[in-house]
């Protein structure tokens, strides 16, 4: 996708553009959750040390992985636009959300997903199910688990969301932060990517995320924290409704925010530090 781009919006040759695939750590581990391994930069680091040593020129991500504090030398290039930032419900044999016995099992590395689920649901079991969306829809066809959630937007990007038993809303399941957004990120003294990319980038999906970031800075959040939220842009505004729970669901905190679109970040970093002061250290013994 970012390679088109490339090509079509920002004038590259394709015969000067190569795609190099990198394996990163996080990939590999798929037997405990990241909280166990070492939380978000686990899917970056690799891609990011290949960029920092100019083995490749721009680093294409999934906006959620991303750590809020990036390596120095590096910078957010641009975005893509946005995908359906909502969860997709997956039930063995096509069973519904609603629908799944007491007791069943839920396949989920997200304690995101693992807090909703037991919010809406106190009488589910929620597993650590890991690996990339064809690992983990077999592992629930072999039996692994009754159902799963995985992001809409990587079903649709793969064709897949036929899978879909349901879609959820966003009022039940709120969506990671920077859900559906597609990272590019480059070295910061690079005018060459720094130009090309400002054709690339799509400024709404660029506003939200930054608002949502924010929040996260400001919550310190991690893959040990269960956080939810989503900016909206309307004109000249972006509001940020965001949420962070205990992992089992039994205690949720909301918050709003709302600012210009040019005090996005400032905005979210704010209504994170809010909802902190609201919440207090203690919220957070949980699970640190």
């Amino acid at each position: 996708m970012v390679a088109a781009a490339l090509h079509s919006q920002a004038g590259v040759d394709p015969d000067d553009t190569e795609i190099v695939i990198i394996k990163v750590i996080g990939d590999q581990i798929l037997d405990r959750s990241l909280a166990e391994v070492g939380g978000k930069g686990l899917f970056v680091k690799e891609i990011q040390t290949a960029l920092i040593e100019n083995r490749i020129d721009c680093a294409v991500h999934s906006a959620k992985d991303l750590e809020t504090i990036l390596p120095a030398p590096l910078t957010l290039g641009a975005f893509l636009p946005r995908e359906d930032v909502r969860d997709a419900f997956i039930g063995r044999g096509g069973v519904m959300f609603k629908d799944l016995p007491q007791g069943a099992v839920v396949g989920t590395a997200s304690l995101r997903r693992q807090a909703l689920v037991k919010r809406a649901r106190p009488d589910l079991r929620c597993e650590v199910l890991r690996g990339n969306v064809q690992t983990r829809l077999a592992k629930l066809e072999a039996g692994d688990c009754d159902a799963t959630l995985l992001a809409l937007a990587g079903l649709k990007r793969l064709g897949n969301e036929a899978v879909a038993t349901e879609i959820m809303g966003i009022d039940i399941f709120p969506p990671a932060l920077a859900q559906g957004a597609i990272a590019i990120e480059m070295r910061r003294d690079d005018d060459r990517m720094i130009e090309a990319l400002d054709k690339l980038n799509h400024p709404d999906t660029e506003v939200a995320v930054s608002a949502e970031r924010g929040f996260l800075a400001a919550l310190d959040g991690s893959c040990r924290t269960p956080i939810a939220g989503l900016g909206t842009v309307d004109g000249d505004r972006i509001a940020l409704s965001a949420m962070v729970a205990l992992p089992d669901g039994s205690r949720v905190e909301s918050i709003e925010g709302a600012a210009s679109r040019a005090d996005a970040a400032e905005m979210g970093f704010e209504t994170g530090k809010m909802l902190r002061e609201r919440i207090g250290e203690f919220f957070f013994d949980g699970w640190l």
